[in-house]
């Protein structure tokens, strides 16, 4: 009894206490205090003012991230806006503005409001030499420089991310660190020489250039891969080793399943990278060759349009559309997998 008496003592006295204390310094003071108190720092004077302190805080916070948010949107919502805009015959400085919202559309001119959309749809890109590239063919190329080099790819990574994850051999340590050095090459210094390289292979024309080699996967994907991996318990190799199963049916019926929410997250990943490859082709691949992906073929069209670049800017918001779904619909396997990246058994 005595102990509830001093606790009901010490809940009535307390606020009386923190008002005297309030009353009997300047406003100057006080105001002081709040300052402080805005940093995360108490004095005798504010600690009421903390609760008032951590609003301001997150105030603040939601607006930086506002800002921050809207600077990473209104690029898409431009692109949006600047495909709907008519831009023929029109002065260069129409796209070079913020765009809230179109000025001059095509219906303005008699056309159809999705004109920009209509003409990669109906017209050929890139007429030269004979060859005409339409919309739906640039897409189709980069269908299968993205899903053959990914599937694969991410398939090869995944056992060598085993390898070196599950399966002790000499010097395993030693290659995968000496592999994971020559990511730290810049990828420029040596595009002369594989342009040298895949010329002598006649891989240009056909568009070889941008499958064969990504079939071979990547040594970052097997990075995160077998970072995934040590979390896995190896009783369940040692389990079916002992039931006389070998490493490849292992790897197919145990090592696959259990990581594929990794390997599903960087096979996305990879598809983003292929699908928006335009270095790859602007360099590997002659510009009037049927074999161009998307990118490549926006950017020559772009130099042919001149000012009207609306249908460009069409093309580039279609070209989005993919990544933009894959990423919406899968975002958190994608965060997820990155995160059990650092877990080990």
């Amino acid at each position: 009894m005595e102990n509830e008496n001093v606790l009901n003592e010490e809940i009535v006295v307390a606020p009386e206490a923190e008002a005297e204390e309030k009353q009997q310094y300047s406003s100057l003071r006080y105001a002081w205090g709040a300052f402080v108190a805005f940093f995360g720092f108490s004095t005798r004077t504010h600690r009421a003012s903390k609760q008032r302190a951590k609003l301001v805080q997150d105030i603040a916070t939601y607006l930086v991230l506002l800002f921050g948010a809207f600077i990473m949107v209104y690029p898409f919502w431009w692109m949006l806006a600047g495909s709907l805009t008519s831009t023929e015959g029109a002065d260069s400085s129409l796209l070079y503005t913020l765009i809230w919202w179109p000025e001059r559309t095509p219906a303005g001119d008699g056309r159809s409001l999705f004109y920009n959309y209509q003409y990669f749809f109906n017209q050929a890109l890139i007429p030269s030499n004979g060859v005409y590239l339409t919309y739906w063919r640039a897409v189709l190329n980069n269908l299968i420089y993205s899903i053959v080099p990914v599937v694969v790819g991410v398939i090869t990574s995944a056992s060598a991310a085993f390898s070196f994850a599950k399966i002790q051999w000499i010097g395993r340590n030693a290659v995968f660190f000496f592999l994971l050095a020559a990511v730290m090459i810049p990828g420029p210094s040596v595009m002369i020489t594989q342009y040298v390289m895949y010329s002598d292979l006649n891989w240009q024309e056909n568009g070889l250039v941008l499958i064969i080699p990504g079939m071979f996967g990547s040594i970052m994907t097997a990075f995160f891969i077998r970072q995934f991996l040590f979390g896995l318990p190896t009783s369940i190799i040692e389990a079916a080793k002992i039931d006389g199963a070998g490493y490849f049916r292992i790897f197919c019926q145990f090592i696959l399943p259990l990581a594929m929410p990794a390997i599903m997250a960087q096979g996305l990943l990879s598809f983003m990278g292929c699908w928006n490859n335009y270095m790859g082709s602007f360099i590997m691949i002659p510009s009037q060759s049927e074999a161009i992906n998307l990118p490549h073929a926006m950017f020559i069209v772009s130099t042919k349009l001149g000012e009207n670049q609306g249908p460009n800017i069409a093309a580039s918001v279609l070209c989005i559309i993919p990544v933009m779904i894959l990423f919406a619909c899968f975002q958190k396997l994608i965060i997820g997998s990155l995160m059990l990246t650092g877990s080990k058994e």
